[in-house]
This record gives structure tokens, sequence and C-alpha cells, in this order.
């Protein structure tokens, strides 16, 4: 994982890849709240890593206040995240995500409210979640997997499977030739 200026100019550089609405560096940096989200978020895991729980946290609220989006700082992060849009996305506490995942507004990455200890999803490498989407509980989303905007996702999801619907059903992929 980056850390420091590296992991910013990651972020920048990922989102000048993944956003075709983002014109220069300068702009993201100053203008795209996920930049902000990422990089108090690094700021709080690691104050919630060693113990700081309310400073962590105090940090992580103030970012949401600012951005709009949430992100506890138990939750694990891999490289490349990319939040376009991020009002109202929301990272719990036992969250894991993966490299190269990409969210959308309004995703919910949270618990079922019923769980003690791991409570919250796992997403592998190279998943997009749409708008609105809700993962819940201590479940795992497969690499490659992508869910649909809106969908309600409470149960595992297969590798590059699609999952869509209230509650979600899981689409396997299909060796297609368009």
């Amino acid at each position: 994982m980056f850390s420091g200026f590296k992991a910013v100019m990651n972020d920048i550089d990922v989102t000048m890849r993944k956003d075709p609405a983002a014109r220069s560096a300068v702009e993201v940096y100053f203008l795209y709240p996920h930049i902000k989200a990422l990089k108090t978020y690094r700021k709080a895991h690691k104050l919630y890593k060693n113990g700081h729980f309310f400073a962590a946290r105090w940090l992580s609220q103030k970012a949401r206040k600012k951005t709009g989006i949430e992100i506890h700082p138990g939750a694990e992060i891999g490289d490349n995240l990319f939040i376009d849009h991020g009002m109202g996305v929301v990272i719990g506490e036992t969250t894991i995500i993966g490299d190269n995942v990409t969210l959308y507004q309004g995703v919910t990455l949270g618990g079922t409210g019923k769980e003690k200890g791991k409570r919250h999803p796992t997403l592998g490498n190279c998943v997009v979640v749409g708008s609105g989407a809700k993962i819940l509980g201590n479940i795992y989303i497969a690499p490659g997997t992508k869910v649909g905007a809106n969908a309600v996702v409470l149960h595992n999801t297969t590798h590059e499977s699609t999952a869509v619907g209230i509650p979600a059903r899981v689409i396997e992929k299909r060796n297609m030739v368009l």
C-alpha cells in the first residue's frame, strides 16, 4: 500500500485513468472529494491500528462532514480504490477492500446489525459496485464481480459474476461472443 505523497499521487493517477471527466491532476486534487477522504482515511487508519480509536474516529468524521464519504478507520483498503461521485458512500469498520475496486455514489458496505466480530463485506480485486448498491454482512464479493445499481447483496458472489436486484441475484459469467 502506498503512503503519504505517493498515495495521493496514485489516487490522482487512478482518477485520471478511470474518470473521463477529469481534466487535470490539479482539478482532481482540489475538486474530487474521494481524494481528501482517502488521504484522511490513511491517517485515521494508522491511528486506529496504533490504538488511538477516538482520534481516528474524530478524523474520519471530520472527513465525512467535508466529503460526504464515510470510511471507518478500521476498514482495510487495498491499492487503487476509486470512489466516483462519492456522496453517501459508507464503508464499515470490518470491511476489507481489494485492489482496483470502483465504488459509485451511495454505496454502503455495511453490517446487518446482527453479527459480532467480522460483520462487513470483503470485496476482492477488480470489483465494481454501482450507484446506490448495498452490500451487507460478512460476505465475500469475488474478484471481477460487478454489482448493479441499487442492488442489495446479502450473499457471496462467484468470480466475475454480476449481482443485480433486491435482494440481489447472481448472474454467472457466460462465455459469450458479442
